[in-house]
């Protein structure tokens, strides 16, 4: 066994998290000694591409690596791959790893950062699972590996009907996925709206209704078995709509699971890391779990919402790299500190409907007394052609006129929202914001972008309520 040294860095698991927080424990300390072990088969990739290969708009499934093994050899990272951490020992500060040969490797750390990740939720849909082997049987994928993509994609080659379970972003972009490669789809989803965790239902509408247009959608309604053919073949999945309370068959060759994660958090646990209201590894704003010298980062993880105060679990990669940011930083020694909760900054594209959302959505607000405005204007002045349409909704607290929340659907929703997200890190009153002098020239922006109008418009609203 390996003898730690002053700056010994172990990482457990090497997605946008684990890889960031390891890259930056070796810029902020050259001499510490970093190394990542990964149970899976491939260093730093984007899990949120996926469906963006699966489509073909990226080229290749291995586009997808951001940083290969031969960048962490050279980084002076020593990355293990197809290695499972099987305990950690706090005390004497030990991981035990056993390699996909069955080899052990015991390796001691003077930090250590877990980002173990998540895993893709199995909804109580009848005989989705193969007991045997312990998978999802035949033709039936969730979306969070390479693995899935290439299995996915060579499934495609043959299917003509898909049903995608869960109208989150994933299962949204999966079924524009499958839309685009000319399936017809039909969406499932249990609650009452899509989006429920970025887009007000108000907001939320607009969308959908645009969907529809091309897809088939079932809301408040469960998946609740599927049927195969004498082969063992997927042949249809079972729905129940709840106000009807009636079953359909859904003809089905390709079934996608996309309702949700489960944070991976049974190491954590086992060494006595305190886990948080969400189920998700407690970390504060240096990134630490409640043992020293043990950080956590990325999709097993809870932080604070920055508005409301209430913890929230991590699952946008953007929060998580800033995660490992600070998770690198501090177990070299240095003091980085996260803002005082995550602004939850998110942003998909599908169906050709751009969105973007920033702060709290609608169950979050439930306790607070809020004014909110909604606006709908043109990415360019009305008299110049190809001018789009943009939608904003913002949220501003009653008392204060701070800020709190904003959510868009056209073009250029992100950057919009974006906008946003710097007024409510900066907690801005609206009367300030609606001052924001923004660009204009009439082939690019208006006079007036919609993100100063909907807050005259939020001011107003405001002072009325006061």
């Amino acid at each position: 066994m390996e003898q730690t040294q002053e700056s010994d860095i172990v990482v457990i698991g090497c997605g946008a998290g684990g890889a960031t927080a390891a890259q930056f424990a070796k810029k902020n300390d050259r001499k510490a000694q970093v190394t990542i072990f990964e149970s899976g088969s491939y260093a730093q990739y984007s899990k949120c591409g996926i469906p963006y290969t699966i489509s073909g708009e990226i080229p290749k499934i291995m586009n997808l690596l951001e940083f290969t093994e031969e960048w962490f050899q050279k980084a002076k990272i020593n990355l293990h791959l197809h290695t499972k951490v099987e305990s950690i020992d706090c005390k004497k500060k030990i991981i035990t790893a056993e390699k996909k040969d069955g080899s052990i490797i015991k390796k001691q750390y003077s930090s250590l950062i877990i980002a173990t990740g998540a895993q893709p939720t199995r909804p109580p849909i009848k005989h989705i699972v193969d007991e045997n082997a312990n998978k999802l049987k035949k033709n039936i994928f969730t979306v969070r590996t390479i693995d899935d993509a290439k299995e996915i994609s060579k499934t495609l080659e043959s299917a003509k009907n898909a049903t995608v379970v869960g109208a989150g972003l994933i299962g949204l972009e999966m079924a524009d996925t499958l839309h685009k490669k000319g399936l017809k789809v039909t969406l499932v989803e249990a609650l009452p709206t899509i989006l429920t965790n970025i887009l007000d239902e108000d907001m939320s509408k607009s969308v959908l209704k645009k969907i529809e247009e091309e897809i088939t959608v079932y809301l408040n309604t469960f998946a609740t078995e599927i049927t195969t053919d004498s082969q063992g073949n997927l042949k249809s999945v079972l729905i129940n709509e709840k106000e009807k309370n009636e079953t359909k068959e859904i003809p089905t060759d390709i079934l996608i699971i996309a309702a949700g994660i489960k944070p991976e958090i049974s190491l954590a646990e086992s060494i006595g890391c305190k886990i948080g209201v969400t189920g998700s590894i407690k970390v504060n704003e240096r990134s630490q779990t409640s043992i020293d010298d043990i950080y956590a980062v990325g999709d097993c993880t809870e932080y604070v919402d920055f508005v409301t105060g209430k913890p929230v679990p991590i699952g946008l990669g953007s929060i998580a790299v800033r995660q490992g940011i600070a998770a690198g930083i501090n177990a070299t020694g240095g003091n980085y500190q996260l803002p005082e909760g995550v602004l939850q900054t998110a942003t998909s594209d599908f169906f050709n409907i751009e969105i973007g959302s920033v702060g709290p959505c609608s169950k979050l607000r439930e306790d607070m007394q809020t004014v909110n405005a909604k606006h709908s204007g043109f990415s360019k002045p009305e008299y110049f052609p190809g001018g789009k349409p943009i939608t904003m909704k913002i949220i501003v607290d009653l008392k204060t006129g701070i800020i709190i929340g904003a959510q868009a659907v056209g073009e250029n929703a992100a950057q919009r929202v974006n906008t946003y997200a710097t007024a409510i890190l900066s907690k801005l009153n609206i009367d300030t914001f609606k001052k924001l002098e923004t660009a204009y020239a009439p082939p690019i922006a208006p006079t007036l972008d919609v993100v100063t109008l909907i807050a005259d418009v939020a001011s107003l609203k405001w002072h009325r309520s006061k």
